[in-house]
């Protein structure tokens, strides 16, 4: 790709190369405090992408104009106040935390994310799973295992899982369980691994499901402002988190196509935007998951350098290399 087109194009952050290798390079915590961030630093698992009111990471307060400057390294402690944070996981997945929550990073890679959530709730919304992919969340002494992209509800204060949509596989020392969308688990009740129905109303009208739902349009948003740059100057690395100034976050751009999100929202790849143009209902704001073109078998080249990842789709249709 020429020098100049590298110039104009927007500052772009690589996470997961667009052939899937899984090496990694752990950089250093940048300290609490730190404003410094470069346009070129590599988005690893564990990121801070987001916070808002009171947050500290290992007892030192984050503030928001820190956001995405702070990684966690594994065995740190993440904690809110009367605040909210988002983080960065495996590629396609965020975990937001609601107030007086408190996580453990046990383990951060791009093949790999396992946290041990103490105290307070979270959500996880995984948009896209690539096969090979690992999303495991503890609860005391229970092991979750995240196994389709979806959206799921974990409370250490009542020790529920709930599955708002996708299917996970619950682990206890006396045996296992997978539940789908619709359910739930109470861990500490006399038959834990026994599966029950939730208030599905109740459950969104939640914060943490409220304040979810918000991020996750912002980040449609900026997803099709990133996409349109790559597509009309080009500066193309692959799938992965790509950083926009603008928004002040990383948002994700699919390797091929688009997909959805659990919150119906639609997240376009650079091709995707450049063979067939903005989605339908873009500059409405939260319109994107109206659009539902088809995919077929585009191969458009962006920039000179955009090459297929994985087949179009998400949660209204298939694509090669997820579950």
């Amino acid at each position: 790709m020429e020098t100049s087109r590298m110039l104009r194009a927007l500052p772009v952050v690589l996470f997961a190369s667009a052939t899937l290798s899984f090496s990694q390079t752990m950089g250093t915590q940048t300290a609490p405090g730190s404003q410094q961030r470069s346009q070129h630093e590599m988005a690893q698992p564990g990121t801070v992408n987001y916070v808002e009111g009171q947050v500290s990471l290992n007892n030192q307060s984050l503030n928001a104009q820190q956001g995405a400057s702070v990684m966690i390294q594994p065995g740190s402690t993440l904690a809110t106040g009367n605040g909210f944070v988002e983080v960065l996981l495996t590629p396609g997945a965020y975990l937001r935390m609601g107030p007086n929550s408190e996580m453990r990073l046990e383990n951060a890679g791009l093949a790999n994310s396992q946290i041990q959530l103490d105290r307070g709730v979270a959500d996880v919304e995984v948009d896209q799973l690539i096969n090979g992919t690992h999303l495991t969340f503890a609860i005391a002494s229970t092991n979750v295992q995240i196994e389709k992209k979806g959206l799921y509800d974990f409370n250490a204060d009542s020790q529920s899982v709930r599955v708002l949509d996708g299917k996970v596989k619950v682990v206890l020392a006396n045996g296992s369980k997978s539940i789908g969308k619709g359910d739930q688990l109470l861990l500490a009740s006399e038959k834990p691994l026994k599966s029950k129905g939730f208030d599905w109303k109740a459950e969104k009208a939640q914060p943490l499901y409220v304040w979810s739902e918000a991020r996750s349009r912002d980040e449609a948003q900026a997803n099709i402002a990133i996409a349109q740059n790559v597509a009309n100057y080009g500066g193309w690395y692959g799938a992965g988190w790509y950083w926009d100034p603008y928004w002040s976050l990383y948002a994700y751009l699919p390797g091929d196509g688009f997909l959805y999100s659990p919150f119906g929202l639609g997240f376009y790849s650079p091709g995707f935007i450049g063979y067939y143009g903005l989605p339908f209902g873009y500059g409405r704001y939260g319109r994107y998951g109206a659009w539902h073109g088809r995919v077929g078998g585009m191969n458009a080249r962006v920039g000179g350098g955009f090459h297929s990842f994985a087949g179009g789709g998400g949660f209204h249709g298939g694509g090669g290399g997820r579950r």
